[in-house]
């Protein structure tokens, strides 16, 4: 358990960062950073007892930041297209650069990559390993992502030996248990009846459930070192994206509508090789099936609710 820690979290606002902050509020001192365009957001992070700051971090000024943080955990992302590859870069690579310069005596501090990284395989259901080649991929859903994922784990791994600072990068694979995530992008276009788009049939993910991401985020701590360490962060089990929708159609009494539609240059597939992760953290508690159908309770066939759109890709060819 991580408990008395002084932590601070980039991106707080974050699909992944948010439920994480609060769960590690509760047994540690926890700030939190974010644009925080609208002031309100910030109320109910500073009332389960989050310290939060308006912080650009782009900017590199975290004059406001002490420099006494133990842990740290760089969650922050900016998602853009390719007119934004400048503002891309300096907010997802420099700037990071210059946080952890400024929070150097960090004991651990664990910095969030992605699957955008590794060169795509032809074979959509080859399970990408730690060591896989990196940095020929596009991406439909964030252009600018392969080359600021390459980008940020290289800065990381310089910190690393430059400053003595135990580091480890973990590569996300597809994030789910919420409803704003990937899954429920897919259960709300079969509610929707709208047709559910992907690269390629079939094309397979190893989602990673926010609960098992919140027990497994102690053992993942522990791997920081001098140079950095590398890991996949993914689920036990690798599920096509079509078969999603097929759940999702089975919940709801309707016919799943799924197309292709490749990109070139896009991996076929998003499958992650679990097997390092499991020699550290042990095997996920959750099923994929029985949290997917939890997700489509909790999304009500009657309202139109919809997510933030950053998974409209799936609604819609691009």
């Amino acid at each position: 358990m991580i408990a008395g820690e002084k932590i601070l979290i980039t991106g707080v606002t974050g699909l992944v960062a948010t439920p994480l902050a609060h769960f590690l509020a509760k047994s540690n001192e926890v700030w939190g950073i974010a644009r925080f365009r609208d002031p309100a957001a910030r109320a109910p992070f500073e009332g389960a007892g989050i310290t939060t700051r308006a912080i650009d971090i782009g900017t590199g000024d975290f004059s406001e930041l002490p420099d006494d943080f133990t842990i740290v955990l760089h969650l922050s992302w900016m998602r853009a297209d390719l007119s934004q590859l400048q503002e891309a870069l300096r907010t997802n690579v420099e700037g990071p650069g210059l946080l952890f310069q400024h929070c150097r005596k960090a004991k651990k501090t664990l910095v969030m990559s992605g699957m955008g990284i590794y060169s795509p395989h032809d074979d959509p259901w080859h399970p990408y390993t730690e060591s896989d080649p990196i940095g020929r991929a596009s991406t439909s859903y964030a252009p600018t992502s392969p080359a600021s994922k390459a980008g940020i784990e290289a800065v990381a791994r310089f910190c690393a030996r430059a400053f003595s600072m135990p580091i480890v990068i973990t590569r996300l694979n597809t994030y789910s248990g919420t409803t704003h995530s990937m899954p429920a992008q897919v259960i709300r276009a079969v509610r929707d009846d709208k047709t559910v788009h992907a690269p390629s049939d079939p094309c397979p993910h190893s989602p990673i459930h926010i609960e098992d991401m919140k027990w497994q985020l102690e053992a993942m701590l522990n791997l920081a070192s001098t140079p950095a360490t590398i890991i996949n962060w993914c689920g036990d089990e690798t599920v096509p994206v079509q078969e999603w929708a097929r759940l999702a159609g089975e919940f709801y009494g309707k016919e799943a509508r799924c197309a292709v539609n490749a990109m070139p240059g896009a991996p076929s597939g998003n499958a992650s090789d679990p097997t390092l992760r499991q020699s550290v953290t042990g095997p996920c508690r959750t099923s994929f099936r029985d949290e997917f159908l939890n997700l489509c309770r909790q999304i009500s066939p009657d309202s139109k609710d919809r997510a933030d759109g950053q998974w409209a890709a799936l609604d819609s060819p691009r």
